[in-house]
């Protein structure tokens, strides 16, 4: 396995929904993990983003540091672009940040979203994502894995090219982690039947397990492998 992973997400709670309990088995089996937030959150519910309460989006920020420490993200950076507003910010930028943070940590794996997602900030940060590893000497990823994420990927029905994955991890020894790291999001959380309540979210994995063969598991599409 892997010994650096980076999660390049767009939102806090997005380095969590997808793949959290992967990553919580990756660092119990010896990585380094970081994850690489994009943009704000919250942001977006305000009528401009100068309108946006600043002490909100701190406490999501608190919240993204607890999380993280429950998954086991040796470290979590904030890049702090606009709140689904990234299409108004050129893309050579979020390209440079991505690299940026891909030469300072030298990854050896990626997990980032899916480029399908109805979330503009998602197919932003996917593009990017593979835009800042293009398969260069010196490049030291190996693999890119997309992830679906829970009221995002399901919710473009098909119009922007469903999640179809073809990798699966085996996490029924680490969902109880994911979970208890999305319960630290006070205000991402959502009751039953949300996508992003506790109990479709063990759903979810329950019903990827029953795919793979696993009773518990999350899934991915390989965007790229080199062997």
């Amino acid at each position: 396995m892997a010994k650096r992973v980076l999660v390049v997400a767009a939102h806090p709670d997005d380095e969590l929904l997808g793949e959290g309990a992967t990553i919580r088995r990756l660092v119990d089996e010896g990585a380094v993990a970081h994850a690489l937030i994009m943009a704000e959150g919250v942001t977006s519910r305000a009528r401009t983003r100068e309108e946006a309460n600043s002490e909100e989006l701190e406490a999501l920020k608190a919240d993204a540091r607890a999380a993280a420490e429950t998954i086991g993200f040796e470290e979590i950076t904030f890049s702090g672009y606009p709140d689904n507003r990234m299409d108004s910010v050129d893309l050579l930028d979020v390209v440079k940040t991505v690299s940026d943070h891909i030469d300072r940590f030298e990854p050896e794996v990626i997990f980032t979203h899916h480029h399908g997602d109805l979330n503009i900030d998602h197919r932003i940060v996917c593009e990017a994502v593979l835009t800042a590893t293009r398969p260069m000497e010196d490049c030291p990823v190996k693999r890119i894995y997309s992830f679906e994420t829970p009221s995002s990927s399901e919710w473009e029905f098909g119009a922007l090219g469903s999640f179809v994955p073809n990798v699966f991890f085996d996490v029924s020894a680490t969902l109880d982690a994911k979970l208890a790291g999305m319960a630290c999001y006070r205000e991402e959380s959502r009751l039953s039947p949300h996508p992003r309540s506790p109990e479709a979210l063990q759903a979810l994995a329950e019903y990827r397990g029953s795919i793979a063969g696993c009773k518990y598991a999350e899934a991915f599409h390989l965007l790229r492998e080199v062997i």
